[in-house]
């Protein structure tokens, strides 16, 4: 069977109607907020960074223009096509071929003793395959933003099956059309019953508002990026609970199996008393009505891996919806 996506190339997508679940129970407090946690256990640190993080910080992650959609429309179509095409058989010689293509032969994969270049980005498909023998790609969003491209996508042993496999973003970012550095996060989708009744899978688009509402243009994206990653700062790094009360809708909708729908839960997880170690967005995406944020630890070092992925849906001015995927290692 061939991979499958759901979403047109083009800036401005249709609203997907799939769903995102936080997968694993995270035995952290702040992995009960909304599925913004933090993980047990740091995976091991990446090899190499471009930017500095007082950098990093203060761009959102890109080096080039958020308002350039020609070439984000390129970038988006190199990214899903190697997703998609190579991930089928990674080791096979059209997965090479094509990901020569697509890849720089100094692109950068950030997981510990990867391979530099193509070789690095085919390794972390085939590993995805070894973890869940058969898998499909199943493309539930997808942003392009300034040379970024990040992609939230389901690791499925079957692509009507939105609740088996794992719930996977990987972030890419390209030069020339060409992959120069790729992140991959993954997460495996919880099975049973959750203990928080939140029955949302990990991929589902549930927000529906109140009247039809036209896309967002790049700079009411841009607006909303800051938005989204400010609110983000202000509750994991800060721990301002204030925060839920201004910018989130009261009922929004939770795609994480440890955490119900609305900042109810949030409020009193913060005012119990419990320490979270602060956290902030490194790298930040816009896209029609989703900002993606991808968070590192207050404090840590350039080369400290990505804790976190988180995608929020705004709109008329608050947080609707949220999903996540939190490596557990």
């Amino acid at each position: 069977m061939q991979p499958t996506t759901k979403h047109p190339l083009t800036k401005h997508r249709t609203r997907h109607r799939a769903a995102l679940v936080g997968g694993a129970a995270l035995v952290t407090g702040a992995a009960l907020l909304a599925g913004l946690g933090v993980p047990a256990t740091a995976s091991a640190a990446p090899d190499v960074t471009r930017a500095s993080r007082s950098a990093t910080i203060a761009d959102g992650g890109t080096t080039a223009s958020r308002l350039d959609t020609a070439t984000e429309r390129r970038n988006r179509c190199a990214v899903v096509t190697l997703l998609t095409r190579t991930f089928v058989d990674p080791t096979s010689p059209a997965a090479r071929r094509l990901a020569q293509t697509l890849v720089a032969p100094e692109a950068v994969t950030h997981t510990n003793g990867a391979s530099a270049g193509p070789a690095g980005v085919l390794a972390e498909f085939a590993a995805d395959r070894a973890r869940v023998p058969g898998a499909h790609t199943v493309v539930k969003h997808v942003a392009a933003d300034g040379d970024l491209v990040a992609v939230h996508w389901q690791v499925a042993p079957d692509i009507h099956d939105e609740r088996r496999g794992d719930a996977a973003v990987d972030l890419f970012r390209l030069r020339d059309g060409r992959v120069v550095e790729h992140w991959s996060l993954d997460q495996a989708i919880a099975t049973g019953k959750p203990a928080s009744g939140n029955t949302n899978t990990m991929f589902s688009d549930l927000y529906r508002p109140a009247r039809p509402t036209p896309p967002p243009s790049e700079r009411q994206e841009e607006r909303n990026r800051t938005f989204a990653v400010s609110a983000y700062d202000t509750l994991f790094r800060d721990h301002d609970v204030s925060v839920l009360d201004r910018d989130f809708d009261p009922a929004y909708l939770q795609h994480n199996p440890v955490a119900p729908n609305g900042t109810a839960a949030l409020e009193q997880l913060f005012g119990s008393g419990a320490q979270f170690p602060a956290q902030q967005s490194v790298i930040s995406l816009a896209d029609g009505d989703l900002v993606w944020t991808f968070s590192q630890p207050v404090g840590a070092a350039p080369d400290a891996p990505l804790l976190a992925a988180d995608l929020f849906r705004v709109d008329g001015g608050l947080i609707r919806e949220h999903w996540d995927v939190v490596p557990t290692s």
